[in-house]
């Protein structure tokens, strides 16, 4: 899993528990997620259609610094299916999991556009192109 983005928890993030604000964190890994697929795709044209089951394993407190992975399941016609997982950078204890995460293309008229990818591409492969 390759580790892509730290977020820092910090006063506006906490619930009345003094801990990581869960809707917070999954707001913090959906924008992620999009980003990521958005990347992937070449369209910024990208919904979250499912997320499955979201497991918090343990919590994370003011001053922790987060870090969000992400890995491609699988690619469909028109979606991405991704894996996410969040760990305390420092520890590297784990926060949440998500096994399966559908993001979907979409076209110029909002609907489910195929996008032709197979696999995972990097950055510096599309340079070298």
């Amino acid at each position: 899993m390759r580790f892509h983005t730290r977020k820092w928890v910090k006063p506006e993030d906490l619930n009345p528990n003094s801990t990581l604000f869960g809707g917070r964190l999954l707001a913090w890994i959906d924008e992620e997620l999009a980003l990521y697929s958005v990347i992937q795709l070449q369209n910024n044209k990208i919904v979250t259609k499912h997320m499955s089951e979201i497991n918090f394993v343990s919590s994370a407190k003011q001053g922790d610094i987060v870090e969000i992975g992400i890995d491609v399941v699988k690619f469909g016609k028109t979606s991405l299916t991704l894996t996410c997982q969040v760990r305390n950078m420092m520890t590297r204890e784990v926060i949440i999991t998500l096994a399966n995460i559908t993001m979907v293309s979409l076209g110029q008229d909002g609907k489910p556009a195929p996008h032709g990818k197979t696999q995972i591409e990097y950055v510096k492969d599309r340079l070298d192109n």
